[in-house]
């Protein structure tokens, strides 16, 4: 086993595990938790998880090759996320991502610079953000950066690479992928600064607003639940 699995982080993963009350119920936030120490998942953090959770390699491969959040390579200081699915990329997306992918030199999970060091960068095409109404979006280690242009993505990115971290446009402050990754894996060191930070958009929250200046209510809720029509019988 190898050595990066350390004491503290041996006891992070009982604390997990405990939560659960079937073990192996804890591979996802195992893994963040892999990811938090080496900024990927390596074939040593597959060992780990399996050991923690008494499960087989091979089934701690084959959650950790399933989703995207997982990485099998190592990961630059942070990750930004491009979203290309179809709003996005007819309003910039693939402009956006086709821009960072040229200054970067890199291509899809790609990092630009050393992985891990200050500055550097892992570039990945993403699938829905669920920010149509801010597109075109793209993310750093998961946090939102709404309303981009290839203009303002560049900046983003140039501020990345000099060691900074730019405010996102909501949520809680910019930190690092190492970092997010911990508290995916349900560990806050500073939860308070964790969690400030505005959650939604104006455009979001709109309609609402429109409604309520209007006072306009749903339908009220039935008190019982119609009853379920009957279905023909089966031939």
């Amino acid at each position: 086993m190898t050595d990066v699995f350390d004491d503290l982080t041996r006891q992070r993963s009982k604390e997990i595990i405990a939560q659960y009350p079937q073990s192996r119920s804890a591979l996802l936030p195992l893994l963040h938790l892999v990811q938090s120490v080496e900024g990927f998942v390596s074939q040593g953090g597959i060992r780990f998880c399996a050991d923690e959770l008494e499960l087989t390699t091979a089934e701690v491969s084959a959650v950790a090759t399933f989703y995207t959040m997982y990485k099998r390579t190592p990961c630059g200081e942070h990750i930004v996320s491009v979203c290309t699915n179809t709003l996005c990329a007819v309003l910039g997306g693939d402009d956006i991502y086709q821009r960072l992918s040229d200054k970067l030199g890199v291509g899809h999970e790609e990092t630009a610079g050393e992985p891990g060091t200050t500055g550097s960068i892992t570039l990945e095409h993403a699938e829905c953000l669920a920010a149509c109404d801010l597109a075109p979006v793209l993310q750093v280690n998961y946090e939102f950066y709404d309303n981009q242009s290839v203009e303002s993505a560049e900046t983003l990115v140039d501020a990345l690479q000099r060691g900074e971290k730019p405010h996102p446009t909501r949520g809680a402050p910019l930190t690092d992928f190492k970092t997010v990754e911990l508290e995916l894996a349900g560990i806050f060191p500073d939860l308070e600064h964790s969690v400030e930070g505005q959650s939604t958009a104006p455009e979001t929250m709109r309609g609402a607003a429109l409604a309520s200046d209007r006072g306009w209510l749903a339908p009220a809720m039935p008190d019982s639940a119609p009853a379920f029509p009957e279905l023909p019988e089966k031939k």
